[in-house]
């Protein structure tokens, strides 16, 4: 499974963020803690800061190897300071048929729009779904299209839907994307377990969509993900509960005191947390201060004047 990493708080060293912790995501990549797969199949980031030559631009970088093999690491990372950012380690099928190239590495950055993306996810049949779902998308984003995976094209289509930035405005576009891919499996006859783990990123937000459909295209699901874990690996089972698994948020203060580690001093209020995570497992040995995005729900994050603040919402499909 792929490995999603996504902060806003006050700037920040980007290695305290992606080299620094025991359990960093470049480490994850190597050694992850929650799943057995390894991510070899590239990894990269994007980051806001205020020290950037363009601070309101992404500084993008993706490579095609295992993050842990990337000569660059250590050279260009401790060069920079972050305020926003969202980091992704991939993982892929252990098959050649697996194109291994920049343009298939997330995050994902089109000229037009403020968003970034990455995903833990998967969308079966995409390339046929798309007989369905291009005329849903606009040319704009076609037209940067540069490689060949499902979340580039869920990209594409979510950015086309969005009728403006607000959260209201995400939350619907996500639900119509939901609602658009299942009526194009039921079209095609091609139902098929869709996971949508998003991470939506723009500068001092983190947009976590925790989301997809079932084995039969169904939007209505239910079952401990912990129970079903336990099955066969490949079996239904097995990959319902990769579905139904949730995604994790951590908000508090004092980031920056234990670089060590991915802990914050955490606080029941949250006028009072100036930093955030957003990550695809709680990534602290003590997880009693990271909370749960459940499957079928929306997060909002946002930095406001140094405060950030957290909203969960239920997904209507």
């Amino acid at each position: 499974m792929c490995r999603v990493l996504a902060f806003i708080g006050p700037e920040t060293p980007l290695e305290n963020l992606l080299l620094t912790p025991a359990n960093s995501l470049v480490n994850q990549a190597l050694d992850p803690e929650s799943h057995p797969e390894l991510q070899l199949a590239g990894w990269g980031f994007g980051a806001w800061g205020e020290h950037l030559a363009k601070p309101q631009e992404p500084f993008i970088y993706r490579r095609p190897m295992a993050a842990f093999y990337d000569d660059n690491v250590e050279r260009i990372v401790p060069s920079l300071r972050a305020s926003t950012m969202l980091a992704h380690v991939r993982a892929a099928a252990y098959d050649a048929k697996v194109v291994l190239a920049d343009e298939n590495c997330h995050p994902f950055s089109f000229q037009g729009t403020r968003w970034i993306v990455a995903q833990n996810g998967y969308l079966p049949g995409w390339k046929i779904l798309q007989r369905e779902l291009l005329q849903h998308c606009k040319d704009e984003y076609l037209e940067q299209m540069a490689g060949s995976t499902d979340t580039e094209f869920i990209y594409v289509l979510l950015l086309s839907l969005l009728d403006g930035d607000g959260d209201e405005d995400i939350q619907r576009a996500v639900e119509q994307l939901i609602r658009l891919v299942a009526a194009a499996m039921e079209t095609l006859g091609l139902p098929g377990l869709t996971k949508l783990k998003l991470a939506l990123v723009s500068q001092d937000r983190i947009i976590g969509v925790n989301g997809g459909l079932g084995l039969e295209g169904e939007t209505d699901l239910s079952g401990d993900w912990q129970e079903l874990r336990r099955a066969e690996p490949g079996s239904d089972e097995h990959s319902l509960s990769m579905l139904l698994e949730p995604m994790y948020y951590l908000m508090g203060t004092g980031f920056d005191q234990d670089t060590s580690t991915y802990a914050f001093e955490t606080s029941d209020r949250d006028e009072e947390a100036t930093g955030a995570i957003f990550a695809s497992e709680a990534l602290t040995e003590d997880t009693d201060g990271w909370s749960r995005l459940d499957f079928g729900h929306i997060l909002f994050l946002r930095n406001e004047d140094g405060r950030v603040t957290g909203t969960v919402k239920e997904l209507s499909v």
